[in-house]
């Protein structure tokens, strides 16, 4: 099983596979796959602000792939995200 990592551009993809070799599995997200909902709130106030996230349209299929090959996730965010 090799280790998966997922970042947003194919580009970053691609050429952080390259450096972390054959052991891990580098797969665009082509963007953002999840979101708040416009419809409501989005987050549940009474259990600490906890997020309702939602699938963004057009990427349920690429968060069923991911989800199926992820057994450790970590998450990280990229030098351009708010602090």
């Amino acid at each position: 099983m090799s280790n998966l990592v997922i970042v947003e551009s194919p580009a970053k993809a691609k050429t952080i596979q390259k450096y972390l070799g054959p052991g891990y599995e580098v797969i665009a997200s082509m963007g953002h796959i999840r979101d708040l909902p416009k419809s409501k709130l989005g987050v549940d106030i009474e259990h600490d602000f906890e997020p309702q996230y939602i699938p963004i349209r057009g990427k349920e299929e690429l968060v069923r792939t991911l989800k199926a090959k992820a057994f450790l996730l970590r998450l990280s965010r990229g030098s351009n995200s708010p602090r």
